[in-house]
Parts: structure tokens; sequence; C-alpha cells
């Protein structure tokens, strides 16, 4: 269940441009951690590159934590933003 739904038609176009921006910068995220894994993991295969590879598995573990908190962020500023009326009945269905 998501804390707030976002296909509301009467959503301001300033919410809908900060959720569209959200959701960008959150894929990007997801990339660049995925990337870093990968490139982590690949390091690993190889012992002089070891220590470089564990910082790449850092990184990435802190892009993934910065996910849900980029998230987290996003709902509680469309919250401030006004949009309360009705807030009740879209985080029941």
């Amino acid at each position: 269940m998501k804390l707030f739904r976002h296909d509301a038609p009467d959503q301001s176009e300033k919410a809908q441009r900060l959720y569209a921006r959200a959701e960008l910068t959150y894929t990007v995220i997801d990339f660049c951690a995925a990337l870093a894994f990968l490139i982590g993991s690949v390091m690993f295969f190889y012992p002089a590159w070891e220590h470089a590879g564990t910082w790449f598995f850092v990184v990435g573990s802190g892009m993934f934590a910065a996910k849900p908190t980029l998230r987290l962020w996003r709902e509680f500023k469309l919250y401030r933003m006004g949009d309360t009326e009705d807030l009740a009945k879209r985080f029941e269905g």
C-alpha cells in the first residue's frame, strides 16, 4: 500500500513536476547503485583490486539506502504542498 496516491487528476503542476523529478532521481540512483555493485563484483576477481571493489560495494549500499530516503522526502514534501483534504481516503484505498 502506497502512502499517497499520485494519480489524482486535480494534482497541481508543481506537485506533478516534483513527483517526476523525484522518480527520475530515484531511477538514476538505482542505476548507479547497480553499476557500483557490478563494478565491485568484477573487481573481486582480481586480488589487487579487492580493496577498491569493497569501496564500490560501500558506495552502492549508500545509494540503495538513499532510495527509500528519497521516496520518504518526496511524500512529505507533497504532503506539505497542501494536498491534505482527501489524505485519509487516499491512504485507505
